[in-house]
């Protein structure tokens, strides 16, 4: 999403965006910003290109329904070695602001941690403003439980499931951890580049399809609910991210540690809002981090 300039912050991580204008805050909130030609259709274009060639290349992969609504479904690719043990699985909800991209330009991560021995499922679910946020959060919550209830059939490991999410769909998988019953939430959550507190997208073009209130902003704002429980949990972000961006994770850390819960938070130098999820995808910390959650 486009914006017109780079906001900065201060360094000490106090949000300032109550003292931007509409349109400061716009871009505050707008990841291409921080790209230095503000392109952000090269990274989509990726997506669609290699999670088109993970479907290809997979010979394993099932559909799981979870709803009865057009997208409510789960692409899992499976580990092709049948009669073993049951495999972890890595559950990603994609981002786009709740209103752009599917699982369809979500699977690019797939052939990778299926080689490792891991089951990858992307999650589709109804875009804004189709459905409202409350009903997106439902549905990725139904879309986990969905995949716990049928591990068993599927050769997964329910007590094994990683929950990740990028930018929107990182504040989806924070809010599905805090609205799961303890025994249903996942071993453990990756975030990246997440947005946790909603109220500074009120009054933006964001919003404009999402349309958010301030009561249901802060009712879907996971640094403002109780985080009791939350499961281990990886907070990164790129080096080249707008400051916000990078605010809003260290502030989720901190959020989730005063509850107790344990955060691996750290900055992915050479890595933007829409290139980080490419770690997912190769061996790299983040995968490493991200299985050893799994038990890998």
């Amino acid at each position: 999403m486009m914006g017109t300039g780079l906001t900065m912050m201060h360094s000490d991580d106090t949000p300032t965006w109550r003292s931007m204008d509409t349109q400061t805050r716009a871009d505050a909130y707008s990841p291409s910003t921080a790209l230095p030609d503000g392109n952000l259709m090269p990274y989509i274009e990726a997506y669609i290109e290699r999670s088109a060639a993970a479907y290809q290349a997979l010979p394993n992969i099932k559909t799981l329904r979870y709803g009865p609504g057009p997208s409510n479904t789960v692409d899992i690719a499976l580990p092709d070695t049948p009669g073993t043990a049951p495999v972890p699985v890595h559950v990603f909800l994609h981002g786009g602001y709740w209103q752009e991209l599917s699982k369809r330009e979500s699977f690019f991560a797939a052939p990778h941690m299926v080689a490792r021995g891991c089951a990858f499922a992307a999650v589709d679910y109804t875009l804004a403003p189709a459905a409202t946020l409350p009903e997106i959060v439902t549905e990725c919550r139904a879309a986990v439980l969905a995949v716990r209830a049928h591990a068993a059939a599927l050769g997964i490991d329910a007590q094994r499931l990683v929950l990740s999410g990028s930018s929107a769909g990182a504040h989806l998988a924070a809010m599905v951890c805090q609205t799961l019953p303890p025994e249903q939430r996942p071993a453990g959550v990756v975030l990246l580049s997440g947005v946790y507190d909603l109220e500074p997208l009120l009054g933006t073009y964001i919003n404009d399809a999402v349309g958010l209130d301030l009561e249901t902003a802060h009712a879907n704002s996971p640094a403002r609910l109780d985080a009791a429980g939350f499961p281990p949990a990886i907070i990164t972000f790129g080096g080249q991210e707008t400051d916000e961006f990078k605010r809003q994770s260290r502030a989720f850390a901190s959020h989730l540690r005063q509850a107790g819960a344990r955060v691996d938070l750290f900055e992915t130098p050479g890595r933007n809002h829409f290139d980080i999820v490419f770690d997912l995808a190769e061996e790299s910390p983040l995968v490493r981090k991200s299985a050893a959650l799994a038990g890998q």
